[in-house]
């Protein structure tokens, strides 16, 4: 990906812009910008333009006989969680009715069994429809996908974490639908399904088709790493060099961040090109990584990986992020004492101490937005000085 030089905003700009030009697989166009769009297909570089059979998925199983820590608990993480099928959705299971209403339309999800049913009345005529699959764990909400006449579905209204019940999809406009129709839902293309299930499930997309019959629910290994056959059978055979396996700390720090984590967490580019400059990108991190003051795509420590652990939930103590602050900061001994000052300079600590605080940096530096209608506050992974009462930085 294009490093944009960094001597002013305005260049920043029009070299954003540029890469946005050539951008050779934009994300598809969305009318609602709901919680399931997602970016194009083919930023991730492994994928596979083969059939299920051909393309080699294993599944996470096969990945415990060398991996056995790390590919027995990622499947229970948020992204684990990234998509669940209607069967064992723990929000649907444990919300047997849920309802909601807008203007002269009536909602209900029931659950029945094993499946639960998204229906919309206007007290007249009512549309009602399977949820075929939950997308999203429920940390912050949960959107469904249905489908009617052949065509899938994104559901108008979704269940929040916080108010444990449904509202407005998040994107979708608060006034009152035209029609029945338009209250349902919004029908979504093949292309944006296709990104939908790349994003939130595994093994689903081959090139360009749908395989909803091999899906696996969330995010797993090869979701990420991609077809594990090719790999285990070199490992088998004790070849060197090629694993055949793709890893993502082999990227730059800017390629990680931007081009791969961003594919599905929105990167610069993609949030550019949809010309989203609003509060609504606080749930980007990518994007609002880049636009740090700081930010530096050559450094290791200032990529996604730098902080988190793609194998593990994130932190919820902030001050379990000091040490990574650390890292790049400078600690007010080092203004003391000069020996201290060399060693900290010999790791790379150079940026300067913060003359406040000395832990919790990131209720100060990254601090939690409100994002209207979305009943959650996201990090904004913006790292800056965040003042009281300053307007949200865009």
């Amino acid at each position: 990906m294009l490093s944009p030089p960094k001597s002013t905003k305005f260049v920043v700009v029009i070299a954003l812009i540029l890469c946005a030009l050539i951008w050779l697989c934009p994300p598809p166009q969305s009318k609602g910008q709901g919680q399931m769009s997602g970016p194009a297909l083919s930023s991730k570089p492994w994928r596979p333009n083969k059939p299920f059979a051909e393309a080699g998925f294993v599944g996470s199983e096969a990945c415990t006989r060398c991996h056995s820590t790390i590919a027995a608990s990622q499947p229970a993480t948020a992204m684990g969680h990234a998509l669940e099928t209607v069967a064992e959705a723990r929000v649907l299971r444990t919300h047997p009715q849920l309802t909601f209403r807008l203007g002269p339309y009536s909602y209900q999800i029931t659950r029945q069994g094993q499946q639960s049913f998204y229906s919309v009345t206007d007290g007249i005529n009512t549309i009602n429809e399977p949820i075929l699959y939950s997308f999203g764990q429920g940390k912050a909400g949960q959107t469904y996908l249905l489908q009617r006449g052949g065509a899938y579905y994104e559901s108008r209204v979704s269940f929040y974490k916080e108010i444990d019940g449904l509202d407005i999809t998040l994107g979708y406009p608060r006034s009152i639908p035209a029609s029945l129709d338009e209250a349902f839902g919004r029908r979504i293309s093949m292309d944006e399904a296709r990104n939908c299930f790349a994003c939130h499930s595994t093994a689903a997309v081959s090139g360009r088709d749908l395989q909803l019959d091999h899906l696996v629910p969330g995010v797993r290994c090869e979701a990420c790493h991609g077809p594990g056959r090719e790999h285990i059978a070199t490992v088998e055979a004790k070849k060197s060099g090629d694993l055949k396996i793709f890893n993502a700390g082999d990227l730059s720090p800017d390629e990680l961040t931007q081009e791969f984590c961003g594919s599905c967490h929105r990167s610069a580019e993609q949030v550019i090109e949809m010309n989203m400059l609003n509060i609504n990108n606080v749930r980007f991190q990518p994007y609002r990584f880049f636009t740090g003051r700081g930010h530096d795509p050559n450094d290791e420590r200032l990529s996604c990986v730098g902080c988190h652990d793609p194998h593990e939930n994130p932190l919820s103590e902030s001050r379990s992020y000091d040490d990574h602050c650390f890292s790049c900061h400078r600690s007010a001994q080092a203004l003391k004492s000069p020996r201290v000052a060399k060693v900290e300079q010999s790791q790379g600590r150079m940026a300067k101490p913060c003359p406040v605080a000395k832990q919790d940096c990131v209720t100060c530096h990254m601090p939690k937005i409100e994002l209207p209608g979305a009943h959650f506050k996201f990090t904004d992974h913006r790292i800056r000085i965040a003042r009281a009462g300053e307007s949200f930085p865009p």
